[in-house]
């Protein structure tokens, strides 16, 4: 017999490539069928056919709050009843802007003066890599394999998330000299980048890298890198990136950056990209950076950008609703909450004799199958990710959703409770025996 899941995803395939709208959704490297899921509140969400889970996803990150926070809910009918979209400024706009930037700060340290609102990451990205050129007349940029930016062109090489996941080495329909601007080395590498700068120096215009990657598995910055990727762009003359799409106002009431700041790390990038929890689960993105950057963006500079739904209404009222909300015991909670499910799960893989390292990243945790946690995509990949699959449909059948791919970060909200904690911890140990029962 099917259920409704099954129905949706065969009439999805007859009118979706792949029957769904993003590559990961489709169960491509766990096998099975994708839940269509309905509603969501709080900790947990429900299927098509009714089923309820205990939610490790968060919607990949923005639910820092929990689904459906009645809040932010209410923030957004609000702004729903006033207008959808006006092709206008509004007041939010620049409320959630200078939020942004009163929250990126560390001490008297502040990399975002000035902050610029898209509606995706992948706008985002592709808007700081364009600025960095802009703003240094030159055109190389160099990411780190494995690390995701986005779906635009020249940035898929190594990219980690769904690329790894479905085994692709970058993708077709990218012109090989828009390639040819980017050069790819390996993360946690500091011999690989004075290299790259010592062939390339004066052609470089920026480092992108995420404050933390999390899209190869989470695989954190050794203490001293993201330092010295800022200081090594810098004495060329180029810019430093850091994509805090997924890592920004997860992890610290700063980002990434701020959690580095807090324990001592200082290091000033020139652009910021922010993503996910910046709009609360709506289509919210931005970026930003100090001033003399931020203003080479037209209409004040010849940086070009814009978009008809660029600070769209609804999407700031939850960003803002979102924030405000973020409060310093939000993240404590969801803190706490990370370091006893990393410890539940580090018990009970090893009491099953399962190979692996619990990775971390602030309260970003992942299973990796291998005797160490990773500390780059090489790493990532060299892992046993066949005991992924049985691990992860062992979760689902108890009642526990996790990301259907062995290369994503987990994610908890400020609404994961002991109830909820306690079902994971009790579905853990049948889903590390089923792993290690698996068969490469």
């Amino acid at each position: 017999m099917t259920d409704r899941n099954d129905d949706l995803f065969a009439a999805a395939r007859a009118v979706t490539p792949g029957g769904v709208n993003s590559p990961v959704r489709a169960y491509g490297s766990v096998g099975g069928i994708p839940r269509f899921l309905a509603s969501a509140a709080g900790a947990r969400v429900t299927d098509a056919a009714g089923v309820e889970y205990v939610d490790l996803v968060a919607s990949w990150g923005p639910a820092l709050l929990g689904h459906a926070h009645p809040e932010v809910v209410a923030a957004v009918q609000e702004a729903a009843a006033r207008g959808l979209s006006f092709g206008a400024p509004t007041e939010g706009e620049v409320e959630l802007a200078a939020l942004i930037v009163d929250r990126v700060r560390f001490g008297d340290a502040r990399p975002v003066e000035r902050v610029r609102l898209v509606s995706t990451g992948t706008e985002a990205t592709m808007t700081a890599i364009r600025l960095a050129r802009g703003a240094t007349g030159r055109d190389l940029l160099v990411k780190f394999s494995g690390h995701y930016h986005g779906h635009s062109d020249g940035l898929l090489a190594e990219a980690g998330s769904g690329v790894a996941t479905l085994a692709l080495p970058g993708s077709a329909g990218v012109p090989a000299p828009v390639a040819a601007q980017t050069l790819v080395i390996g993360y946690n590498d500091p011999d690989a980048l004075a290299a790259v700068f010592a062939e390339h120096g004066d052609r470089i215009a920026a480092v992108i890298v995420e404050a933390s990657a999390a899209n190869m598995g989470v695989v954190a910055p050794l203490p001293g890198f993201n330092r010295l990727i800022a200081e090594t762009a810098h004495a060329h003359g180029a810019l430093m990136i850091l994509d805090e799409v997924l890592t920004g106002f997860r992890v610290h009431p700063a980002g990434f950056w701020g959690l580095q700041a807090q324990s001592g790390e200082e290091y000033l990038p020139d652009i910021v990209t922010f993503g996910k929890v910046v709009g609360g689960g709506m289509p919210l993105a931005a970026l930003g950076g100090r001033a003399e950057v931020m203003e080479l963006l037209a209409p004040l500079g010849p940086v070009y950008q814009a978009g008809t739904l660029s600070g769209n209404p609804l999407s700031v009222a939850a960003g803002l609703a979102t924030l405000r909300l973020a409060t310093p015991d939000v993240y404590e909670k969801i803190d706490a909450a990370s370091e006893r499910l990393s410890r539940a799960l580090d018990a009970a893989l090893s009491d099953a004799g399962v190979t692996h390292a619990v990775a971390k990243a602030g309260n970003l945790f992942n299973a990796s199958f291998r005797a160490s946690a990773p500390r780059d995509y090489a790493e990532a990949q060299a892992q046993e990710s066949f005991r992924y699959a049985p691990f992860f449909h062992s979760m689902r059948e108890q009642g526990v959703a996790l990301p259907p791919s062995v290369f994503e970060a987990w994610f908890l909200t400020a609404a994961h409770g002991d109830e909820e904690l306690e079902l994971i911890e009790r579905a853990l140990p049948a889903a590390a025996a089923a792993a290690a029962r698996a068969q490469a």
